[in-house]
């Protein structure tokens, strides 16, 4: 079997704020079959639904931070239902959040309700991971105590393939760990030398995390299209199959290669479809 691929927009969000219309239609005539969102860059509901209608690409998802969920799951969750989007995926929990954090428990009851909410519209909700979920929490990785925490009713994971590796852990492995429980898995691509991983990592993500920066450090580490990293993505499709999986969505959240944000999602659909048979 071959899986659908979408892309998650946050790889192209420049492109996205300076056309939207514009680059929904690229990312089709680039060989995606679907997009998973990251804003909606003001755009009504309804007109979105109709551009992807008209293009012919499918809503999988939306990454919706948990904030703006819990200010109103009622309505956040309508306006993608109204678009199409069968997921709504947490993107990331802030420090205080996380699996043994102070407000993890509060956390939990959160997502619980989302989970209600969604359910009356066909939605699913979804956990995207960093690495900072494989630190330990007593003697499991704080993404396994969230997923046995919350039930797969409750919450299926959106493993995300390069924190998963950065992490520690080898993707393949980890996806086939969550058969049945991982509809949706990101195909992300990186570059690590041997000095590790940088201080101030999630600054590559536009997120500070108040590590102090030491001098080149961003030589440490990169992210990269789909098939020009460390990855082995003919192993992680074929957990992927094993899994169950349904849609398998490309994210790079910088460009690299001194090519554009296009172009590295280009590059990615074009490699994936070569190894996606």
């Amino acid at each position: 079997m071959s899986f659908p691929v979408a892309l998650q927009l946050y790889s192209v969000r420049d492109a996205m704020g300076e056309d939207f219309a514009g680059t929904i239609k690229k990312v089709k005539e680039m060989g995606y079959d679907g997009v998973e969102f990251a804003g909606l860059f003001d755009n009504k509901h309804a007109d979105v639904k109709a551009l992807l209608e008209e293009v012919g690409l499918t809503p999988i998802s939306a990454h919706v931070a948990y904030d703006e969920l819990i200010a109103d799951p009622e309505k956040v969750i309508a306006d993608y239902a109204e678009i199409g989007c069968k997921y709504i995926a947490i993107p990331y929990a802030v420090e205080e959040r996380r699996p043994g954090a102070e407000l993890f428990d509060d956390t939990v009851e959160g997502i619980r309700k989302f989970a209600e909410i969604a359910k009356k519209y066909g939605i699913v909700m979804l956990y995207h991971n960093h690495d900072f979920e494989f630190k330990k929490v007593g003697d499991v990785y704080g993404l396994d105590l969230l997923y046995s925490t919350l039930s797969a009713d409750e919450l299926q994971t959106e493993l995300d393939t390069c924190w998963v590796n950065v992490g520690g852990e080898e993707p393949a492995k980890y996806i086939e760990k969550y058969s049945g429980r991982a509809p949706v898995v990101h195909l992300k691509d990186f570059y690590m030398s041997g000095k590790g991983k940088p201080a101030k990592l999630y600054q590559l993500i536009g997120i500070d995390d108040g590590a102090q920066e030491e001098q080149n450090e961003e030589e440490a580490f990169g992210f990269r299209p789909c098939g020009y990293g460390v990855q082995d993505f003919p192993a992680i499709l074929e957990a992927c199959k094993k899994a169950g999986t349904s849609w398998v969505v490309v994210e790079q959240d910088n460009p690299a290669l001194d090519k554009t944000p296009v172009e590295c999602a280009q590059m990615s659909i074009d490699y994936i479809k070569e190894i996606n048979k």
